[in-house]
């Protein structure tokens, strides 16, 4: 069990993220167009994981627009933004948004994804929602950078994330 805040109160996860050099877990996941999505998809390519509560947020939204710019310029690598909105919602957004560089995944169907990296968070207002979190796996599948942010209201350090796909 790892812990972040959610304002001033402490927030749970129920587990802790992947460690670093491990082989990253598989996880099932649900485009905006209904079809899984695995991290086997993207065998031999970077994977950045922006995992947060939900898109609906404005700092959930301002890191999808933060990878979303940095991903254009990124070769062979793939940026996932994760959360249990549903897939409906996260279309809408990207539209509105033009979103075109970075995809926009679903566990709505809770097929392990959050225990597997455990980000779940298992207390606070935001219980059952994802902690917000960036694991970068490498091209060989290995976690090479993790970090859950400290406070659910703050953005990621993405000079961090990018920094470890070199």
């Amino acid at each position: 069990m790892a812990q972040t805040k959610l304002g001033e109160q402490p927030a749970n996860t129920n587990g802790n993220l992947p460690e670093l050099n491990s082989t990253a877990p598989d996880f099932i996941l649900t485009g905006t167009d209904m079809k899984e999505i695995r991290l086997r998809d993207y065998a031999g390519k970077n994977v950045v994981l922006n995992i947060f509560p939900s898109v609906d947020t404005s700092v959930c939204a301002s890191s999808v627009r933060e990878f979303n710019k940095r991903a254009a310029s990124l070769p062979d690598t793939v940026v996932l933004n994760i959360a249990k909105d549903l897939p409906f919602a996260m279309k809408r957004f990207c539209a509105t948004e033009g979103i075109q560089h970075v995809y926009l995944a679903s566990d709505f169907r809770n097929l392990g994804f959050g225990k597997n990296y455990g980000t779940e968070l298992v207390d606070s207002a935001f219980a059952g929602l994802f902690a917000r979190a960036v694991v970068v796996i490498n091209k060989q599948g290995k976690v090479a950078h993790t970090q859950l942010v400290p406070q659910i209201g703050d953005e990621p350090d993405y000079d961090s994330a990018i920094k470890a796909l070199n």
